[in-house]
């Protein structure tokens, strides 16, 4: 089984930055999809971010296009989500997930490993 482990969040003004990390213990297959995804109290969980082992396939939500900059660091078993420009609005658990499987895209249904989570909170 995989193991995934987010980091980075925690508690920003609004404007402000943060990078989440996402540490993957192992890949099974030479294709898989990382992908970031967040859930808001009172909300439903959403792709915010994801590629693909290659780097040739990025999503980003409409929401974050611009401002949220996904990357891989294959030496140490990473992918990062670097976020600026931060807003109250952004405010959610954030998890990292992994799939060996061709997704239909950068939704939850599609993804078998999840992390833990790790809170984000953009405060005015």
């Amino acid at each position: 089984q995989v193991q995934l482990v987010e980091s980075g969040g925690g508690l920003v003004e609004p404007g402000g930055s943060l990078r989440l990390s996402c540490a993957v213990s192992r890949f099974t297959l030479d294709y898989y999809v990382i992908g970031w995804f967040r859930q808001a109290p009172g909300k439903e969980r959403e792709g915010v971010s994801c590629i693909s082992n290659s780097g040739s396939s990025l999503y980003y939500a409409d929401s974050v296009k611009g401002r949220f900059t996904i990357s891989g660091d294959n030496a140490n078993n990473t992918v990062e989500l670097q976020m600026n420009s931060l807003k109250p609005e952004d405010t959610a658990v954030y998890y990292c997930a992994m799939t060996t499987y061709y997704p239909t895209g950068c939704v939850q249904a599609d993804f078998g490993s999840w992390g833990q989570g790790t809170q984000v909170t953009v405060s005015s």
